[in-house]
């Protein structure tokens, strides 16, 4: 029994594994005592003056055609620079200069032959990379700015000498239960940027990491915890990040990492590579993605940006490949010498409107684009504003008169800058290509020209596109969304391919955006509902029904019901407690009605219950607004509150004003909203959004991304219905997710790792426990690496019937189940005498044992918090009470820890005897129960699994349709669960009642060979019945004769069955490949359900 070599402190864990990867990405480790001397020897400069100067008198200028060597006064005068960054301004301006410092170069002046010249001398060589040094050190000490005290970042890296990267390492299993490490790592760095703390380390860097061994995340100076950003990796391959892990250290390499360290480490390091190749982490995953020479430069050259509203920012993965596929797009020219377009659909709150100015700064970079001029086409006046406000706070505009010269004032400057004006960066409004295509001058023939189009689903409409497409024929149209049209795919067939993704269920994957939960609170409007259908009939006595019909459409569209008054000041009752119960201070919240008459009254009753304040943003009472035929906004009420509260001054002037109180002032709650501030509107305060309005498809997704932004106070964004949009929802989102699989093209698949064999009986029971426990991880080459060991349990994805399924969830729970049981079995001997007594067992087994425990243990911890299994609810209970979560990825109901009434406790109620609202809560969790188990319990029987996920969808919409009968609902769920916990099918005859092998072997039959079963006589059934018990026989000898060795199981069963399948499969007139299929797919289900067997 060998003793494990698996540490989890972060010195093993995380800290040696990223030094050593860091050397095979082409980086030189400096010891630390070699970096102390490269900074003469002192702790309070962090800038290696010796390789910089060495760097430094390598440049050259150029004068009168020859290169001439910088001068030994002008390095110095460089270092002098580089080495004293404007701290008195603030960490972030010293940052931010020192980027123009890396970006620009510095000015120096030097004398030829007598002539004074000023070049610019680049620290960095962008071109050619092996122009620059770079260098890395761990525990670099750094004299705190009172001088007293030092801090010790873990790993520093440097180009040229110039401290760009700051890395903190974490052990992977938290300690004492504070939550995950990597943020331990990034409430650390976050510390050490204080002005009392280490700042003078952070004006240089470009992008710091926390990783902990298992995983990482990557930020820059300033960057708050909440925005630290995960990574996804989309050029790289694989193969190559497996191989970079892989290289062996030379020997030179290992003697400058090792030789000072203990000699435990190198035996540690060895004893690790010897068990065979390491599995690739996510943290060597995000140091080969970031800090690859290239990719780093590359990352702070283009990805880099300072916002005057953010602060620093560095381009999240989704942006940077989406720039990366769309550079590539526009390079190509079609057959008439236009460039190629195409849509980038990002979902709403990732951050597009920084992609535009990161696609237009990579654009000026770029050798052969950065002659392009770029047309920023807009639908509104607001999102106009807020971009252009993007670009000239992101840099791409000086300031006012460039931002001046760049908007487009009217249709004649928008003809004018298309025909032959020479501005770099135009914004203008769709609506003023109408007038400017009418002049002659509005054409350009040129393929240098690019139009960016935000929010390109609203820019699709008739004449607007065709004349967009008129005046530039050439010209590359990129469209951003985040909700690409869905009828029809409009917006990908006017602007080209979708040519990058990011969904709303990976933004949220990645903690880009909040994750949304969405409660339902239908007012009870039954009376008053009778009571207008009696009205209706009488007032209609006179009229034939195609008339009734037609005053009934006109009068449902006008949605007069939804503006009764008791039914208004009910909701906004129902608003004001909710939102004082459960929107913590600070947050704020938005309310979406769908008239302006409706806004008013909102403001009203509001006002009356007196909770909080509210302001009500909407366009002025003459302008139309939506479609409805009879336009309210002239009513008298809503022209007199607008007389009352907006006045004389402009409308434009006045949202203004209320957006800013709306930002800035803790008083303003809520903004009632009938159209504007729908989309485009980013506040991350923004916490709540009450829905009062019908919303579909994009408008919807639109509606509710206003409040997925991220803010250090939000845990979700909620969605309060007052409407019943739940299928709307649901079913928009189903329709995305199809999209998305469709443009995006499906997922890995991967198979299953590890058999678990269950054992019996007492103390001596632990050999085969730990041998069950072990049996797990089978499939792992180097049992040594904890990466393995946890890439067979962590949460891997595979799609299922075209459904997606957590394929090591059964695993996850055998390793519980196993280790509790070798645990607690541990436990028990060690209080037992005759443990110690047994000769059998040596004192070296004993602590062998144990230390199995303690490492088990720790994985399982970092295990299930990748799961996801061990949030702490409780801590949000108070905030989201009865909150029902039904995100994107489906519905999950969580029984709150709310009051009860004590004296209805201990009583068996009958759903009939439930209150409406528990009748729709057991309705949600058996709908969630039934999910779950065809999601998990059914994955060993792929037909079973896809024909109940086909019935649970036509549950669902006949349940919806009986939204006004609750108990109806429940009565649907609860048939349905009984059907899927007895897997009866109609399909599926009733002689596998009980044995459910056979029925998922004969599933696949009907799967697979669907014109066996078109004959439908007796005969012909009975013989695929018999088969399928063969099998189920056949698969059960497998299993019994390779128990010892389990490995061998699936060879046995595909020697066995192929032949026997072949000879079935030709005598219906298919041939091998459908055998193959067959056998392949018996052999999942045993994989899958071997441990029911």
């Amino acid at each position: 029994m060998n003793g494990l070599s698996i540490k989890f402190q972060e010195e093993y864990s995380a800290k040696i594994p990223a030094l050593t990867l860091l050397m095979n990405l082409g980086w030189s480790f400096l010891p630390p005592s070699q970096a102390l001397v490269a900074r003469d020897g002192k702790q309070d400069q962090v800038v290696l003056r010796q390789i910089l100067r060495k760097e430094l008198s390598k440049r050259t200028f150029p004068f009168a055609g020859q290169e001439y060597p910088l001068s030994a006064k002008s390095v110095d005068n460089l270092i002098a620079e580089i080495c004293s960054p404007a701290l008195n301004e603030g960490l972030l301006t010293a940052n931010e200069k020192m980027y123009n410092h890396l970006f620009y170069g510095i000015p120096v002046t030097e004398f030829v032959n007598g002539k004074k010249v000023s070049p610019t001398i680049p620290l960095i060589d962008w071109h050619n990379i092996h122009n620059n040094d770079f260098s890395y050190t761990e525990e670099f000490a750094v004299t705190r700015s009172g001088g007293v005290d030092t801090r010790r970042p873990d790993i520093i890296c440097f180009v040229n000498g110039i401290p760009l990267v700051v890395i903190e390492a974490k052990r992977p299993d938290s300690q004492a239960k504070k939550g995950p490490t990597i943020n331990e790592g990034i409430s650390q760095t976050l510390r050490n940027q204080r002005p009392d703390e280490i700042p003078h380390l952070f004006a240089y860097s470009q992008l710091i990491l926390s990783i902990n061994g298992h995983e990482g995340r990557y930020g820059t100076c300033n960057t708050p915890a909440k925005f630290w950003a995960a990574w996804r990796e989309e050029d790289i391959s694989d193969a190559e990040m497996y191989a970079l892990k892989n290289k062996k250290l030379s020997a030179s390499q290992k003697q400058s990492l090792f030789s000072y360290r203990p000699v435990d480490d190198l035996n540690w390091y060895e004893n690790l590579i010897a068990g065979g190749d390491l599995a690739v982490t996510g943290q060597d995953q995000l140091l080969i993605s970031l800090l690859k020479p290239e990719r780093l430069l590359e990352m702070v050259r283009l990805y880099t940006l300072f916002d005057k509203k953010a602060g620093k920012i560095v381009a999240r993965y989704q942006q940077i490949f989406g720039i990366k596929r769309l550079i590539e797009r526009i390079s190509t020219k079609n057959s008439k010498g236009g460039r190629e377009g195409g849509v980038i659909w990002h979902t709403t709150g990732s951050g597009k409107s920084f992609t535009m100015v990161f696609l237009s700064k990579a654009m000026i970079l770029h050798e052969t684009l950065k002659k392009c001029r770029i047309l920023v086409v807009t639908d509104r006046v607001d999102l106009e504003d807020q971009l252009s406000k993007t670009f000239v706070s992101g840099g791409e505009l000086a300031g006012k008169k460039d931002k001046q010269n760049a908007m487009a004032t009217s249709g004649k400057r928008l003809a004018e800058q298309i025909g032959k004006g020479t501005e770099r960066i135009m914004f203008s409004l769709i609506q003023k290509f109408n007038s400017a295509t009418k002049l002659p001058e509005c054409v350009n023939t040129s393929s240098d020209f690019i139009v960016l189009i935000d929010e390109g689903h609203r820019s699709q409409g008739g004449e607007n596109h065709v004349r967009m497409k008129l005046a530039l024929p050439n010209a590359a149209f990129v469209a951003f969304t985040g909700t690409p049209l869905l009828k029809d795919e409009k917006t990908v067939n006017k602007f080209g391919p979708i040519v990058h993704a990011y969904t709303m269920q990976r933004a949220v994957e990645d903690k880009t955006v909040t994750p949304l939960l969405y409660e339902e609170r239908i007012p009870d409007l039954d009376v008053n509902e009778r009571a207008i259908d009696t009205w209706f009939e009488r007032i209609t006595e006179g009229l034939n029904d195609q008339q009734k019909a037609d005053l009934k459409r006109k009068f449902a569209r006008k949605g007069e019901i939804y503006t009764a008054d008791d039914r208004i000041r009910l909701i906004a009752l129902d608003i004001a407690n909710h939102f004082v119960k459960n929107i913590d201070d600070g947050l704020k919240g938005q309310l979406a009605c769908d008239s302006k008459a409706s806004a008013i009254k909102y403001k009203k009753y509001l006002d009356e219950a007196g909770l909080f304040e509210s302001a009500v943003v909407m366009s002025p009472p003459d302008s139309r607004e939506g479609n409805t035929d009879v336009d309210e906004s002239t009513t008298p009420e809503v022209t007199q509150w607008w007389k009352d509260n907006v006045g004389t001054q402009d409308e434009q002037t006045y949202t203004k004003q209320v957006i800013e109180r709306f930002e800035k002032d803790d008083s303003l709650k809520l903004l009632i909203v009938v159209d504007k501030l729908l989309t485009g509107f980013d506040e991350p305060k923004n916490a709540v959004l009450y829905i009062d309005k019908n919303l579909k498809q994009h408008n919807l997704i639109q509606a509710i991304a206003r409040v997925n932004r991220l803010h250090p106070m939000k845990k979700f964004g909620l969605l309060i219905d007052y409407r019943g949009i739940l299928k709307e929802l649901d079913s928009t989102i189903l329709d995305y997710q199809d999209l998305a699989a469709r443009t995006q093209g499906g997922y890995d698949i991967n198979d299953l790792t590890g058999l678990y064999t269950q054992m019996s009986s007492e103390y001596k029971r632990l050999p085969r426990l730990y041998k069950a426990l072990w049996a797990i991880f089978d499939g792992v080459k180097n049992k040594n690496d904890p990466e393995q060991l946890r890439q067979v349990l962590v949460p891997r994805i595979e799609e299922r019937e075209g459904e997606l399924v957590d394929i090591h969830l059964k695993v996850r729970d055998d390793f519980y189940e196993a280790l509790t049981e070798f645990a607690s079995c541990l436990k028990v001997a060690l209080q037992s005498a005759t443990f110690f007594e047994d000769k059998s067992f040596s004192d070296a087994d004993r602590q062998h044992y144990k230390e199995t425990v303690k490492l088990f243990t720790s994985l399982r911890q970092i295990v299930k918090r990748d799961a996801g299994e061990t949030i702490d609810y409780d801590q949000y209970s108070e905030q989201v009470k009865k909150l029902i979560d039904k995100h994107v990825v489906g519905i999950e109901v969580k029984d709150p820890d709310g009051v009860y009434e004590v004296g209805k406790m201990g009583k068996i109620a009958q759903p009939e005897d439930w209150s409406e609202e528990k009748t729709r809560n057991e309705t949600d969790i058996i709908k969630t129960r039934v999910t779950k188990m065809i999601e998990q319990q059914l994955r060993d029987d792929p037909y079973a699994q896809e024909a109940f996920s086909k019935l649970l969808r036509q549950v669902i919409e006949e349940a919806e349709k009986e939204f006004d009968h609750p108990l109806k609902q429940h009565m649907l769920f609860r048939e349905f669960e009984e059907q899927v916990e007895a897997r009866r099918l109609d399909e599926i005859p009733d002689v596998f009642s009980g044995n459910k092998h056979a029925q998922a072997y004969y599933g696949v039959f009907k799967k697979l060979l669907p014109e066996a079963f078109s004959i439908t006589n007796q005969q012909n059934q009975d013989k695929w019945i018999e088969l399928a018990f063969e099998v189920d026989r056949s698969v059960m000898s497998s299993v019994a004769e390779n128990s010892i060795n389990p490995q061998n199981i699936e060879a046995d069963i595909r020697k066995k069955l192929l032949p026997q399948m072949f000879r079935e499969c030709k005598s219906i007139g298919s041939g091998m490949d459908q055998a193959k299929k067959i056998v392949e797919m018996i052999v999942q289900i045993t994989r899958v359900g071997l441990n029911g067997l």
